[in-house]
């Protein structure tokens, strides 16, 4: 197993200057190149990935195929556009710049820091590093030393296919972050919670270095009246307890139209058992948490509120059953935290107008879901609410569209991603403007007697 060394990060830096100085990151067809490495490289790899993830977070082979080898799907998308993303695009100008022409070019950054979480270790490191390299980067990557199997297979799959003078991986905790925030790098790019991000942005300040920051939040889950219950529950569920309930854009809390809460709760307890049976600590299908100390903050929040379905918990496989808990206060901890785990508060409402207005009094969420076929309520909740981004009657899904850009605002995050938005999040757009000399007007130039008037007309 190769590992960057903490004390060669400032040379491995120093060498990835000299690369990408060279200019051989600017040719497109080295880009395309590069990504179809990473591409064959990670179906190579296919089934270490999924023993890392199954020994990391006991993650079922379907759940890391559909939400972590997937990410192939993404180099696809950007290598079929990348032609087209490179080329310099026409500005327009206007007519009292007749004689001008006017381009937008699309310019790498230069070196950049891409630092994984440890929920989706593997497509939350790969995502990034596609943009990355289809922009012309170099760039070091830090996965999570929590999610430590998917951290060592990333770094076989990195060193063995890629020079370190052009990616590079830094294994490690907080020490390892602490020795790559010390340096300057060109652009940061990070995925985590919002304590930690803060702690990144100040480092970055030192450099003026830009950010960005996809963080999480309290995602809510508005389910009204007028909806399919049986297809809303199985979204929900699935959405909600994927990964044991640790994803940035799980619902986090419900909130149901008093009509049909109970319902809705009857069909939760339902849909559960058709995906996990009568015992999920047996099921194949459900993951476990990544830690102790994770742990430990989840079983914590089973004491608020009531617990309607599950509630059971093993400490010695880092087990919390799928739970639904009914009458928490907004005061419960389990309410001013993002759960990140598979615990989903129910709160009801009887008007619109109380779930908005809960929604609005917390910090702008990562992702908010509508479940409702009335056209009128959806535009209603989009227009009033701020969000990331918005699914409606379905959970989760947005964050595999590659034509829409993903991320925060506010306390969820900073700029985002995917696609094209990943190649212009790394990305320089510079302006060009080119004159013409088969003719030069005088009016601009001193001296300026006289000149006025015709200033003023051609400024009104």
């Amino acid at each position: 197993m190769i590992t960057t060394e903490l004390s060669n990060v400032s040379k491995i830096i120093q060498n990835q200057r000299h690369f990408f100085q060279s200019g051989k990151t600017k040719d497109v067809t080295f880009r395309i190149e590069q990504l179809k490495i990473l591409k064959q490289a990670i179906i190579e790899h296919e089934q270490a990935i999924v023993e890392a993830l199954q020994a990391d977070l006991h993650k079922p082979e379907v759940e890391t195929y559909l939400t972590e080898i997937s990410v192939i799907k993404e180099i696809d998308y950007v290598i079929k556009h990348l032609q087209n993303w490179t080329s310099p695009k026409k500005a327009a100008v206007s007519w009292d710049f007749f004689s001008y022409s006017a381009k937008i070019y699309s310019e790498p950054l230069g070196v950049v820091l891409i630092i994984g979480p440890w929920n989706y270790p593997f497509q939350l490191i790969i995502s990034p590093l596609i943009g990355a390299i289809a922009a012309g980067n170099c760039a070091i990557i830090k996965p999570s030393e929590i999610a430590s199997h998917t951290s060592h297979i990333i770094t076989e799959i990195i060193t063995k296919h890629f020079d370190p003078a052009y990616i590079a991986v830094v294994e490690g905790g907080v020490e390892a972050s602490q020795k790559l925030l010390a340096e300057k790098f060109d652009h940061i790019f990070f995925t985590g919670g919002t304590a930690v991000g803060k702690i990144i942005m100040a480092a970055a300040a030192k450099y003026l270095t830009p950010v960005t920051l996809e963080l999480g939040g309290k995602s809510p889950c508005i389910v009204d009246t007028d909806t399919n219950l049986e297809y809303t529950v199985r979204r929900i569920t699935w959405g909600k307890f994927i990964n044991a309930g640790q994803t940035c854009i799980a619902p986090d809390y419900l909130l149901v139209n008093a009509k049909i809460k109970k319902d809705l709760i009857d069909g939760l307890k339902k849909g559960l058992k058709e995906f996990y049976g009568d015992n999920p600590i047996t099921s194949p299908d459900y993951a476990r948490i990544i830690s102790q100390k994770h742990f430990d903050r989840l079983v914590n929040f089973l004491k608020d509120g009531k617990v309607l379905i599950g509630g059971e918990n093993q400490p010695s496989e880092r087990y919390i059953a799928p739970t639904v808990i009914d009458n928490v206060s907004l005061e419960d901890s389990i309410m001013q935290e993002e759960i990140f785990g598979p615990i989903l508060p129910v709160i009801e409402y009887t008007d619109i107008t109380e779930a908005i207005a809960l929604i609005n009094s917390r910090p702008k969420p990562l992702a908010l879901y509508l479940f409702s076929q009335n056209k009128n309520l959806q535009k209603r909740v989009l227009q009033e609410t701020s969000s990331g981004g918005v699914c409606i009657n379905d959970t989760v899904m947005q964050v595999g569209v590659s034509s829409l850009p993903f991320g925060g605002v506010g306390d969820s995050g900073i700029g985002n991603y995917h696609g094209k938005a990943s190649f212009d999040t790394f990305s320089h757009k510079k302006s060009v403007l080119q004159n013409s000399f088969w003719l030069d007007l005088k009016w601009r130039y001193a001296p300026y007697a006289g000149k006025l008037p015709l200033i003023k007309k051609l400024l009104g």
